[in-house]
């Protein structure tokens, strides 16, 4: 399916506003999860693995308000690409940033509502907040495919003629009678069909061929019509459903797409955990409160929103690549982890936050990389099986880092392993994307067949 051009503005300005919004209120609360990781440590008395099962659920997939998140983030994405092309990086950037400043936000706001309703008030506001995302919701309107409309709802009771048996030239009427041989048996005469006041009397002959030549019933024939209409829908149905597990497929035949589904998902196992865990990691290295002039996930917010804008726009210069971009920011996301053991004091804490903030960023050229890697056409495709494996990760890296605090009493060997994993997803993306594959993959050229010429002696 191909869509109508980008605007590249107009009422993509809109598709941008409200998207902004839709993130900002969708993923406020589930990243500044890191403020209620606290609360619910000191109210269920649990080990922190079990604990960041609540928190990465959140953010994850398993329940009703994190699948909400997932379609409402692969909605903003998708629609946000079909509307802007030279601008798409810069449109990316900017409604990825709603999360960021909603992570900000939401991570103040959640303390203060605490103080004053406590733990059970506070989630009952912020959850009447996100019904908000239902006006956004209603102002976008995504592109029409530029072939051909939008289908429109077909009924039962009315039934195209390409769907009729009644108009199919290949088939008899003696086959369209064996259709529905088995109303014609003496055991169904006496139970009402649907749609239709059927009595012993009018039901089929037994001779099938003397009915051949008779008029059928007019009840009769609409049954027939709607079964064989039935059978047509789940013909239809099976082979989008067969098209849907062929393209999926075929986007995993691309090497490149399946490094990147690896990579996002070992980045979300090991780069996830920081936005939770962070203000526990400051307590466990005996930070005290008073000591943090500003709360850690904030500072994560902040550089998380900075770094969005910044990369989302860097991804629009022509001679950048992006997906070596986004590389570069798994690799480096991957040594700052390896150097959260190391930081012992509140500075230390505030700069890995701010640097991990900006390189969670990437978040924004992601799409971009997506549709760069499968093109537009199949962006909503591939975007939704990559965000499953994200979901995926989001639930898992939390609840490994816990145990492994509970496990060693130290988040030390933890968040080795959680730069571990987002450094094996980026060098995975970078050798699947080397140009060196494609050279080795190219025939080399048949060699030209070599002509000889020989001179005949003569006597003469």
């Amino acid at each position: 399916m191909e869509f109508q051009k980008s605007p590249d503005g107009g009422w993509g300005w809109v598709i941008v506003v409200v998207s902004f919004f839709t993130q900002f209120l969708c993923y406020g609360s589930p990243l500044a999860v890191g403020v209620l990781y606290i609360e619910w440590l000191d109210a269920f008395g649990e080990g922190k693995g079990k604990t960041a099962w609540v928190g990465s659920l959140a953010s994850g997939v398993g329940l009703l308000a994190s699948l909400g998140c997932g379609l409402l983030y692969t909605a903003t994405v998708t629609i946000t690409c079909q509307y802007f092309d030279s601008r798409r990086g810069l449109a990316l950037g900017l409604i990825s940033t709603g999360s960021s400043v909603g992570l900000f936000i939401y991570a103040a706001l959640q303390k203060v509502l605490i103080e004053f309703y406590g733990l059970d008030g506070c989630l009952l506001i912020v959850g009447a907040l996100a019904l908000n995302i239902l006006a956004c919701g209603s102002l976008m309107r995504p592109l029409q495919s530029s072939d051909r409309c939008f289908p429109e709802k077909t009924a039962p009771e009315i039934v195209p003629d390409t769907y009729s048996m009644y108009n199919e030239k290949e088939k008899s009427l003696e086959e369209n009678m064996n259709l529905d041989r088995g109303y014609g048996s003496e055991d169904k005469c006496n139970s009402p069909l649907p749609n239709s006041d059927w009595t012993r009397e009018t039901c089929l002959p037994k001779n099938l061929t003397a009915a051949a030549h008779t008029k059928e019933p007019e009840p009769y024939k609409k049954v027939v019509e709607q079964t064989y209409f039935c059978k047509q829908l789940a013909k239809r149905k099976w082979q989008l459903y067969r098209n849907y597990c062929g393209e999926t497929v075929s986007l995993f035949k691309n090497k490149v797409f399946s490094a990147l589904f690896i990579a996002i998902l070992l980045f979300d196992i090991g780069g996830f955990p920081p936005s939770l865990l962070m203000e526990d990691v400051a307590r466990s290295s005996n930070v005290m409160e008073e000591d943090r002039a500003m709360p850690l996930i904030s500072i994560f917010g902040i550089m998380t929103a900075v770094g969005k804008l910044l990369l989302g726009i860097l991804a629009d210069f022509k001679w950048v690549n992006t997906l070596y971009l986004y590389v570069a920011t798994l690799i480096i996301t991957g040594l700052a982890l390896c150097a959260i053991p190391l930081a012992k004091s509140y500075v230390t804490l505030a700069i890995l936050s701010g640097i991990l903030g900006f390189l969670t960023g990437n978040w924004s050229i992601f799409p971009y990389v997506t549709t760069k890697t499968v093109g537009i056409d199949k962006l909503a495709h591939a975007y939704g099986i990559l965000m499953f494996f994200a979901g995926l990760g989001n639930s898992l890296g939390p609840p490994i880092v816990g145990w492994f605090y509970d496990w060693t009493q130290t988040y030390d060997i933890a968040f080795y392993f959680s730069g571990f994993c987002v450094l094996l997803g980026g060098f995975i993306l970078l050798f699947a994307a080397l140009p060196c594959w494609d050279t080795c993959n190219k025939r080399l050229p048949k060699p030209v067949p070599t002509t000889f010429f020989y001179k005949v002696a003569s006597n003469v």
